[in-house]
This record gives structure tokens, sequence and C-alpha cells, in this order.
């Protein structure tokens, strides 16, 4: 078993482009077709996910204001001294 490094430098396109071909039908048929990663997912999830942030700060936002009024509220209610 040799321990050598291969420099990528020094195989042809042909071969390297042969090797990816190679390593992606292999990924295909051991994770599956519908479980592969794409573009289109992967934006997909990053839409979602810049979604739920916003929801989150919206929610943020709403308790704060309301956090406001009652304290302005409670405020209000206190007798002048």
């Amino acid at each position: 078993m040799s321990t050598e490094n291969i420099d990528l430098t020094t195989i042809s396109r042909t071969v390297a482009s042969l090797a990816v071909g190679v390593v992606h039908t292999l990924e295909r048929a051991v994770i599956g077709e519908g479980r592969m990663r794409t573009a289109r997912g992967n934006a997909w999830e990053a839409v979602c996910a810049d979604r739920a942030r916003a929801d989150q700060r919206a929610e943020l936002d709403r308790l704060i204001a309301e956090l406001a009024a009652a304290r302005a509220a409670a405020r209000d209610r206190q007798p002048a001294a």
C-alpha cells in the first residue's frame, strides 16, 4: 500500500473529470436521488432561515412594544406626589 500524495496538478483534466463523475454517481447511489443537496434546495433553506429570523425579530419588537406600553400605563396610574 503506497502512502505517496497525489499532486492534482499532474493529473489530466479528463482523469479528474472522470473521477469527479464517479464520486458524484456513487454519492447519488449511496445517499439517494431525493436526498441530494441542490443549489435550489440550499437557496430555499436560506429563504426559510431568513423568514424565521424576521419572525423572531418581529416577535421581539412586539414584546418590547408591549412592555413599553405596560410601563407607561403603570406610570400614568401612579398618583402624583
